[in-house]
Formats: structure tokens, sequence, C-alpha cells
């Protein structure tokens, strides 16, 4: 994506809610494929979770993986491996509200879909 995030912690902040959208909206259509499929409340939430975080904190998170396996020794690669990096200074606290806010969705889509699908079952199924 090519979205322009603000430097510094509001873009963490963005960064994070965009993640929590992901994470709702990947519990969603996992929670309707796994309702069709049998799946179990644990499955769809253990999916959501793991595809979530590769969509919403994956290259953040493979960025600040990254730098600790590369060279860094020469100014060169330092300034080539930091280019990349859209505000390297808070990768770190991006990737942190990425994984937080993938999880939060997640857990919010669960507390409204089996909340909804609960009242169904006190109501008789209506």
């Amino acid at each position: 994506m090519n979205l322009v995030l603000h430097y510094g912690l509001l873009g963490s902040l963005e960064a994070g809610l965009i993640a929590l959208a992901i994470g709702f909206a990947v519990f969603a259509l996992l929670w309707k494929l796994g309702r069709r499929a049998g799946l179990s409340h644990g499955h769809v939430i253990g999916f959501a979770c793991l595809l979530g975080a590769a969509i919403g904190a994956g290259v953040d998170s493979w960025k600040l993986f990254s730098l600790g396996m590369v060279r860094l020794e020469s100014p060169l690669y330092a300034r080539l491996a930091l280019a990349s990096i859209h505000d390297p200074d808070q990768l770190g606290t991006r990737v942190l509200l990425e994984l937080i806010g993938v999880l939060s969705g997640v857990g919010l889509g669960w507390w409204l879909f089996s909340s909804r699908e609960a009242g169904k079952d006190i109501t008789g199924g209506a």
C-alpha cells in the first residue's frame, strides 16, 4: 500500500488503527467461511490472528527482523537498509501497535459476532 502516514507516534497510531480494521475484516471473512466449514471459534480466531498479522504488520515486521540480520558495518549498507523504511525511528513502536491493532480487531469482531450468535440461541433461532 502506498498510504502516506505521519511520522512519529501519530504515524504509528495510524498504522495501528489500519491494522485494527484489517483484523476486523479478516475475522469477519473467516467467521463466515469458518461457520460454513464447521470450524470452532478457536480455529477461526487463531487463523484470523495469523492472517491479520501477516497482512497488517508483515512488511514492517520483516523490515524490523531484517535490520538485525543485515550487516551494517558499512555506512553504505546502513544507508540502503534505512532508506527503504518509512520512519526508521518508530519502526519498533509501529510493529507493536500494528500487532496490538490486529489482535484488538479480531477480538472486537469475535465479541460482536459471537454476541449476535448468542442472541439467536436465546431467542430460539430468530
